[in-house]
């Protein structure tokens, strides 16, 4: 092979890589950045509003996803101030994600897709994540009213504070919780997956025999608070 046609061939090859660099995939080896900030939705336990809270979400891991990668290509910590970057991109689309965190540990990436430019900075959409023992639940709320009877006679009548109320699931022998009504006569199950429940108490005749009175209730998505349709009312011996 001669001189002459030995170097077009190098001479090519190099063209080749270099158009090939030019044009490389999404990931690092470019001027470009990616940056965004995200916030920690709270959803903290005993709050019968389903109220929240959010804050910066501080020192929380966000990861990044080149192009339509199946998994992150690198991952790095927010700040105090929930802020993160990634530098050194190339152009392209790119996903970045945080997780949130069910109340059964499960974790939830919530992402946002975003496409730059060579040396490009991008900023993407905040990132709300969520965590706490009540996200990803819901709230059975009822009450229970009473007629207090003696010897067969009625002696008062008012909602039934500290009446136990139980829930179980549709079909099991056992309930898997149980609460004691308040003073205003409200009962609620906290932390309540979707589902269809069984709600029971105890009534009592004069004889003080007891029975069990229910309902059935769907509670169709998490974040909600379910009232039961009709009030229970039982009868107590005192």
């Amino acid at each position: 092979m001669s001189a002459k046609k030995t170097l077009f061939i190098v001479t090519s090859l190099i063209t080749m890589i270099s158009f090939t660099s030019c044009n490389s995939d999404e990931g690092e080896g470019g001027s470009g950045s990616i940056e965004g900030k995200v916030y920690l939705i709270q959803h903290p336990d005993d709050n019968y509003n389903l109220e929240t809270d959010t804050i910066t979400a501080s020192k929380t891991d966000v990861f990044i996803v080149y192009g339509n990668d199946d998994y992150f290509g690198d991952d790095t910590e927010t700040d105090a101030e929930g802020f993160y970057q990634f530098k050194y991109l190339t152009s392209g689309k790119y996903t970045v994600y945080a997780y949130s965190t069910l109340a059964t540990g499960e974790r939830v990436a919530v992402s946002q897709t975003i496409e730059i430019k060579r040396g490009e900075s991008g900023v993407v959409s905040d990132l709300y994540i969520h965590e706490g023992k009540a996200y990803g639940t819901s709230i059975i709320k009822g009450s229970v009213y009473a007629t207090y009877i003696h010897n067969g006679d009625i002696v008062g009548q008012g909602w039934a504070f500290e009446h136990r109320v139980y829930i179980r699931n549709i079909g099991d022998p056992y309930p898997f919780n149980d609460v004691r009504v308040g003073q205003d006569g409200i009962f609620m199950f906290q932390k309540i997956l979707p589902g269809t429940y069984e709600i029971f108490t105890i009534t009592e005749d004069e004889d003080e025999i007891p029975s069990v009175i229910s309902q059935t209730v769907t509670v169709s998505e998490a974040g909600i608070i379910v009232e039961l349709p009709t009030i229970f009312n039982v009868t107590i011996n005192v």
